[in-house]
């Protein structure tokens, strides 16, 4: 039988909901680095952004080229997309506070270089694009400055190569410290460049060929998996027909749908993701820090041309989970698990999909329909709390029972322990049913301090039905000798 936490302690720390980890977190900042026009899921992507710039600071929207589209860049099209966007702003403003005004969106749109990869960088060859990432990181604002790279890196690459050329090395490591970047592969060759240049920079990426990347989770059709969710009828249901102008903007597959939205979503405060760790995993995926070795990054596979080197230090790039879904009973208890184990770094991303899926469909839902007919999701409440020290051996509790619904829904819960995010990587059996708002579990022996993180599912019974997350940390300590 496992040790349990007194009744008293359990029972206030039910009544001591803490919310649960990022909802306290300021605002992540952005700027998006995009080809727009060189493949469709720009736009996607684009459109999926703007439903969250009330979540997001987006400091600025930058026009570039890449393999794809060497040559041109093509502000107008975002700014058309910001134009669709504005028709529905006041509308989404009906749900969630902190919209900004079209205008606002428009003018940190900005041109970056029209020249392709490192002939883009150099003396002479700054951009409007390249200026405003040295103008935002100089901002006096305490927090990160993150690049998210959907086409070639070199308005990124530029911003660096004047950082160092003009400022003091002193000046230069504290500029580039606050930076984190997360490329959708290397799409020029000014990536590798950059991360050679600048080996202390945090950089996120998949190099080498595009079945490399961890990003194409979010499109990938996994077999023996309900992938209704990347179906081209439920985006034209969900998404694209009926839903205002901004969802019309949405166009339809060519290659693979948003396939640059991964570079984001994990700055979406929804409980699960934590930016500064991305061991810890979310809805952009779940990376580790290495130097992978040239022959595991799919170096003969497509890349545009991009010519694909041994990487020079480590960066963050593919991690493995091991997933076993949970799927619906229709009597009993209401979830059960999978009969089968999914594995693999793409799982990192689409094991959230139904998720994210859903929640992008109700934020689209608020461009046309008032408060009451459209769903919001669930808040979480943790008790004791999304941190826990417990000695080795001995019993712990979790809970979200102080978690609501803004709209009344009934709420379900799923607890599962993450064993990837943590250092102990034993699975931790959680007592009770996995579907109550409140489970047990029982520290391992263990003769030095390990960390597990435990994962809650509450997920509301609205239409879409809509998931927030809490994640605890629990901390296992050994017992005094």
């Amino acid at each position: 039988m496992m040790r349990l936490l007194p009744i008293t302690a359990m029972l206030a720390a039910l009544l001591a909901g803490v919310p649960a980890v990022g909802f306290a977190e300021p605002k992540q900042r952005l700027i998006v680095l995009t080809d727009i026009e060189a493949d469709p899921d720009d736009s996607q992507s684009l459109v999926r952004l703007l439903l969250y710039a009330n979540q997001i600071d987006v400091e600025g929207i930058v026009a570039t080229t890449s393999t794809h589209q060497k040559s041109r860049i093509a502000p107008a099209s975002i700014q058309a997309i910001i134009d669709a966007y504005g028709k529905v702003q006041p509308q989404l403003l009906k749900h969630e506070p902190g919209f900004p005004k079209a205008q606002a969106l428009k003018a940190v749109v900005r041109a970056g270089s029209q020249l392709y990869g490192m002939q883009g960088v150099g003396d002479g060859r700054d951009s409007p694009g390249s200026d405003a990432i040295i103008k935002a990181l100089e901002k006096k604002d305490t927090r990160p400055l993150w690049i998210s790279v959907w086409g070639g890196a070199n308005t990124l690459a530029q911003a660096l190569y004047r950082i160092g050329h003009d400022r003091t090395p002193e000046q230069a490591a504290r500029l580039v410290s606050k930076l984190r970047v997360y490329t959708i592969s290397d799409q020029d060759d000014s990536g590798i460049w950059i991360r050679t240049r600048f080996p202390d920079l945090f950089y996120i990426v998949s190099p080498g060929g595009y079945g490399n990347g961890t990003w194409t989770g979010i499109h990938t059709v996994e077999p023996d998996f309900d992938n209704t969710e990347v179906g081209n009828n439920w985006l034209a249901a969900h998404i694209q027909q009926g839903h205002g102008p901004l969802g019309a903007m949405y166009p339809d597959v060519s290659f693979g749908m948003e396939g640059d939205s991964p570079s984001f979503m994990s700055l979406i405060p929804n409980g699960l993701n934590a930016p500064e760790h991305p061991d810890w995993g979310g809805w952009g995926g779940r990376y580790e820090l290495y130097t992978p070795a040239l022959e595991t990054t799919n170096p003969e596979g497509f890349t545009g041309n991009v010519p694909v080197l041994q990487e020079p230090r480590a960066i963050w790039t593919n991690a493995v989970d091991s997933y076993r879904p949970t799927v619906y009973n229709d009597y009993g208890r209401n979830v059960r698990a999978h009969d089968k184990v999914f594995s693999g770094y793409r799982t990192t991303i689409w094991r959230w999909r139904k998720e994210f899926q859903n929640d992008f469909a109700a934020r689209m839902d608020w461009a046309t329909k008032p408060y009451k007919g459209a769903n919001h999701p669930p808040v979480v409440k943790l008790s004791p709390g999304d941190r826990l020290t417990v000695k080795s051996g001995e019993g712990f509790m979790l809970s979200a029972a102080g978690s609501s619904d803004p709209d009344g829904d009934s709420l379900s819960y799923v607890w599962f322990q993450y064993p990837e995010a943590g250092s102990y990587r034993e699975p931790i059996k959680l007592g009770y049913a996995e579907n109550h708002h409140t489970v047990w579990g029982q520290a391992p022996v263990v003769t030095k301090t390990e960390t597990a993180h435990f994962i809650v599912k509450v997920i509301d019974k609205g239409s879409p039905a809509l998931t927030r997350y809490g994640r605890v940390v629990v901390t296992f300590i050994p017992s005094a000798p």
